[in-house]
């Protein structure tokens, strides 16, 4: 899709298209909103201004579209397309340890009870062990920290998946 495209997509497709970036529907409709965009960089500045706008529900709203680190399915409905870059993102978990897989699952649960959601963290590139370390480092977070750090985390996420969805 070009960003023509994606400007001169009715709001119904445009919603459908923007929370395979980011599960938050206020993001999406305060994005569709903000159209059309001049080029991708003005896209991405306001796809970030109007995520750090948003409270804390509409983040908690977006975490949920995202499985936990190492799993497949995310609490809530995702699109065959978010399944699949999720997928691409957590792929370097495949070929991880018995042992750090397990560490991960365990670290998941810790994580959920202490915060009340997810770990979310920006996946592509980094080794199950990689995030296994920083899944350690924030649960020493307090919640309000650590609800900012999972928004920078679902910040990243969002603009690469923008990247993917602009074929970029």
């Amino acid at each position: 899709m070009t960003l023509n495209e994606l400007n001169g997509l009715s709001p119904k497709q445009a919603q459908y298209e923007l929370l395979k970036c980011c599960g938050s529907t206020r993001w999406a409709a305060e994005v569709i909103a903000a159209r059309p965009f001049e080029n991708v960089d003005r896209l991405f500045a306001e796809a970030d201004r109007i995520w750090w706008s948003l409270g804390t529900e509409d983040w908690l709203e977006a975490f949920r579209a995202h499985p936990q680190i190492g799993e497949k399915k995310a609490a809530a409905q995702q699109s065959e397309q978010t399944q699949t870059w999720s997928a691409q993102e957590q792929s370097r978990i495949d070929g991880a340890a018995i042992d750090v897989k397990a560490a991960l699952a365990d670290g998941n649960r810790h994580y959920q009870q202490r915060f009340g959601f997810i770990f979310v963290i920006c996946a592509t590139g980094k080794t199950a062990e990689e995030m296994l370390t920083n899944l350690n480092l924030r649960l020493q977070n307090d919640r309000e920290t650590e609800l900012r750090a999972a928004a920078e985390e679902q910040r990243k996420i969002t603009r690469l998946r923008l990247e993917k969805l602009l074929n970029r």
